[in-house]
């Protein structure tokens, strides 16, 4: 099989990419989060990835409007502070980055290597809109406890609100992004990943089945790939 080499344009787009991951850095080597990081490390990456205005505005409206910036990534597990969520949608897409050529230069020795064309964009919107769906999802409650004094205090803490209405993780994700960039309608490989990335614990009896058909998506992988390890290695 003729060995697969990639376009000028991923090779730069990916570096590009790396490049701004490393220049804010909002996740430092000992784990700590600079609160006022992911923001522009993202915008950034926004402005250079999505090529139409319009969209981009869009995009970024969104993201401004919702809760994403301030939002946490759970409530018990990785992320569950404020700002958890764009912490965690950084690391997730630096992931991605890290792991996409090693990933789809073994993927395109595969006999199903001339079935995707994955592009950088194509890698950066997966990652950037695989946790959509948790914006607006969580509350701040209270509970009572006692401080290092023993005194009584209000101690918040973030609940999952009680009137959402959820079509799944993966696919409520799915939902948001082409309600924001309908040009993804047709792009079947983001959707696959970003409705797949949960792997088999966010699907139906019925969705199921024919779960090993998505894998063959190498976007599928990689974004699973990097969910998992943003979380467990980096705790984001």
């Amino acid at each position: 099989m003729e060995e697969f080499v990639f376009g000028d344009d991923f090779e730069t787009d990916l570096n590009e990419l790396l490049d701004i991951c490393s220049e804010f850095a909002p996740i430092q080597k000992n784990g700590s989060f600079i609160v006022d990081s992911a923001k522009p490390a993202i915008l950034e990456m926004i402005n250079y990835v999505v090529k139409d205005n319009s969209e981009s505005a869009a995009l970024i409206d969104w993201l401004d409007q919702t809760d994403f910036w301030a939002a946490p990534a759970s409530t018990r597990f990785h992320g569950n502070v404020k700002g958890g969520l764009a912490f965690h949608t950084f690391k997730v897409i630096e992931q991605c980055l890290i792991f996409a050529k090693p990933i789809l230069e073994n993927f395109y020795k595969s006999p199903l290597a001339k079935e995707y064309n994955i592009s950088v964009a194509d890698i950066f919107i997966a990652a950037l809109a695989h946790d959509f769906c948790k914006t607006n999802f969580y509350g701040v409650e209270y509970r009572n406890t006692k401080d290092i004094s023993g005194n009584w205090i209000k101690q918040p803490f973030y609940k999952t609100k009680s009137d959402n209405r959820n079509l799944g993780h993966g696919n409520e994700s799915v939902l948001i992004l082409l309600k924001i960039l309908p040009s993804y309608i047709n792009n079947r490989p983001v959707i696959e990943a970003i409705s797949r990335h949960m792997g088999f614990s966010d699907l139906s009896e019925s969705e199921g089945y024919n779960y090993s058909l998505f894998l063959q998506n190498p976007l599928v992988i990689l974004l699973q790939l990097a969910d998992q390890t943003a979380a467990q290695w980096f705790n984001a």
